[in-house]
């Protein structure tokens, strides 16, 4: 007879009460999870966050409380799940993750790892620590009603890189409200404005300055300064909207406040500007004062497709506010308006804001029409689907540790059922990619750039850290001589920042390795010089996979060599696993659902043809899995929002 402990087998019961667990992560998956997992009997929990809790996670992210708000997460979701299981040992983190304290040693403490992020960058490094100290990770991701849980080890599955994903579509709140780098996080963020001025009001689109961004670190009269409105935590704020009205919508207050006050509240943020270009303010009365008397000069083309002048865009930013006031009074008070990107008043304030803000942080500004375009709908947090999401994670940690990989499995939650009537869909995991430059033996990519053009520091922040998501790389060129282009060392070679890849001798050809010491991950990189690249492409990865690097010799040796991480790593693992979505990160698969179908040819549909969806919080692509029952009619694949929409994370 089988011995319980609850629901639970003996065995199982006591692995999970003397294991440790690494949770990354106390967001909306993240307070569901650490529920879930003392709940379950799990008793060595270590969780680290870096965020503070705001107004806007409490609606969803229920550990924490108002009393909380301006706190850790970490700390205080420990302190809230202790009161489920006062016997649990968790120690909680208020840190980053791609801290160096948190090495490869740090993370073979643990049995398995859990995730439960919001950006690609740390994702990519759990992915790599993971593989590193060789154990498992699961991941997650939500957006919307959407879901997925997926697990990966390394032999077994695919590492969280293995799949090449897209430009980034989902964006941090303290990027859009404090350091946008992009046009589309000024779009986002004159988006958010408008429901913040006219439409309905939400604490998740707020677009004011961010004074919890880690990255602000302010001296001590600052922070006085800035938290004095701050009492036990609860926060008082004015309301945008109740402000904007009590101006009578004036446009010029308006515009000073957003471009001129706003700006210089970030620039006391000493800390944002130190590797960046410091936003410059506007100020109306002087931008009127040195407008041209005629207006602005002509433009040619049509006129959705003209960029406008500085003065030119405060001019449809005053008309479209004035347009925009006068449906708000028509419609009485207390009325509210709808973002439509096809109502002419509504699209030129948000082409108007996005572009005055693109120019403070000197981006090239966009064309009504680019504007438009790149403009789309906002997928909110859902409680519910963190919540079964969470779930999940914990089912597949049992199997884990029950010694059961080989029943690990990709599992989605779908918006709807399907024609077998199933929310939830598993799906076999997939083995590891041979063309990823992550866990595949002697990574290798080909980085198609101008050595001419490209400096030391771009090749460090944009190529590596950026792209290749490493924290501190270490480069030096396979010269011979072992020139050291970067060193992670402090000091060592900024000398070398403004200079070209040229000035070393870089050319056509060049061959560049790359280590990562805390990731214990090495990359070597082949460089393909280029002249002239697309418009506004500054370098390439070619192919995004080692395959398309220049050809190489394969031998039994070099399958048999060290990969990244452990020696026994190139060997099947006694364990499997699969690669991640990202608590931003959602793969759609196949629905049967009907009246949502996006037609597929029969051959494609009879062969179970893989296709990439758009990931449904970053908008990353990634392979649909084959599904483990075969037996029922192939279905369509869930239709997605138009390419042009922006999700917003947890």
């Amino acid at each position: 007879m089988v011995n319980l402990v609850g629901s639970l087998r003996k065995e199982l019961a006591d692995s999970i009460s003397t294991c440790d667990v690494l949770m990354v992560g106390a967001g909306g998956i993240g307070c569901e999870l650490l529920k879930n997992l003392v709940l379950t009997g799990f008793k060595n929990i270590e969780v680290i966050d870096l965020d503070t809790i705001d107004v806007s996670n409490l609606n969803r992210q229920f550990l924490f409380q108002k009393k909380h708000v301006g706190k850790s997460k970490a700390q205080v979701a420990r302190e809230s799940a202790l009161q489920f299981c006062p016997t649990a040992n968790i120690t909680a983190y208020h840190d980053s993750i791609m801290n160096p304290d948190y090495n490869v040693e740090f993370f073979r403490k643990f049995v398995l790892v859990m995730n439960a992020l919001d950006n690609r960058a740390a994702r990519n490094h759990v992915n790599r620590m993971c593989l590193a100290a060789d154990i498992p990770l699961i991941e997650s991701g939500t957006a919307g009603y959407l879901g997925q849980v997926t697990v990966i080890k390394k032999g077994m599955t695919e590492c969280y890189e293995c799949q090449p994903k897209p430009t980034q579509k989902t964006f941090p709140g303290c990027t859009i409200r404090n350091t946008p780098s992009e046009p589309i996080h000024c779009i986002v963020w004159a988006k958010y404005l408008f429901n913040q001025l006219f439409g309905e009001e939400d604490a998740d689109q707020e677009v004011s300055p961010d004074t919890a961004d880690p990255e602000a670190q302010w001296n001590s009269e600052t922070v006085a300064r800035a938290t004095a409105t701050e009492k036990d935590g609860d926060i008082k704020r004015v309301s945008t909207k109740e402000w904007a009205r009590s101006t009578g919508y004036d446009h010029i207050k308006l515009f000073n406040k957003l471009f001129k006050d706003d700006i210089m509240y970030l620039l006391t943020m000493d800390k944002l500007w130190k590797k960046r270009k410091a936003p410059i303010p506007l100020d109306w009365q002087r931008l009127q004062d040195s407008a041209c008397p005629q207006g602005n000069s002509p433009v040619s083309g049509l006129k959705d497709q003209q960029v406008l002048g500085v003065w030119g865009y405060c001019q449809l930013f005053q008309r479209s506010v004035e347009s925009l006031r006068s449906q708000l009074n028509e419609k009485g008070e207390a009325a509210e308006l709808v973002w439509d990107k096809d109502d002419h008043p509504a699209m030129d304030f948000v082409t108007a804001a996005a572009n005055l803000r693109m120019h403070i942080f000197s981006m090239n500004m966009k064309s009504r029409f680019d504007v438009k375009s790149m403009a789309g709908n906002i997928i909110p947090a859902i409680a519910t689907t963190n919540a079964v999401i969470a779930g999940l994670i914990v089912l597949e940690a049992l199997k884990i540790l029950s010694g059961q990989l080989e029943s690990c499995r990709t599992i989605f939650l779908n918006k709807h059922p399907n024609l077998r009537k199933k929310l939830l869909v598993p799906c076999v995991l997939d083995p590891p990619s041979t063309n990823c430059y992550v866990c595949v033996n002697k990574p290798e990519a080909t980085v198609k750039l101008n050595v001419q053009t490209t400096t030391i520091l771009f090749l460090q922040d944009r190529i590596m850290k950026e792209r290749f998501g490493m924290v501190a790389p270490d480069v030096q060129i396979e010269d011979g001589k072992g020139t050291i282009l970067i060193s992670s060392e402090e000091g060592e070679t900024e000398a070398n920042n403004n200079k070209y890849l040229c000035d070393f001798g870089i050319c056509n050809g060049s061959r560049l390795q790359v280590d990562d010491f805390l990731q214990d991950y090495n990359l070597l990189i082949n460089i393909l010089h280029a002249e002239k690249l697309g418009r506004d492409v500054e370098f390439e990865v070619v192919g995004d996979a080692p395959d398309k690097a220049p050809p190489t010799q394969t031998n039994q040796e070099e399958v048999n060599s060290i990969t990244n991480g452990n020696k026994d790593s190139a060997q099947p693992s006694t364990s499997s696993m699969a690669a991640p979505s990202e608590a931003d990160d959602i793969m759609l698969v196949e629905s049967d659902e009907e009246n949502e179908t996006v037609s597929l040819s029969p051959a494609a549909t009879a062969a179970g043809t893989k296709r990439k969806l758009s990931d449904a919080e970053t908008g990353e692509a990634f392979n649909k899995r084959s599904r483990m029952d075969q037996s029922g009619a192939a279905g369509a694949a869930i239709n997605v929002d138009d390419d042009d929409d922006i999700l917003v994370l947890d």
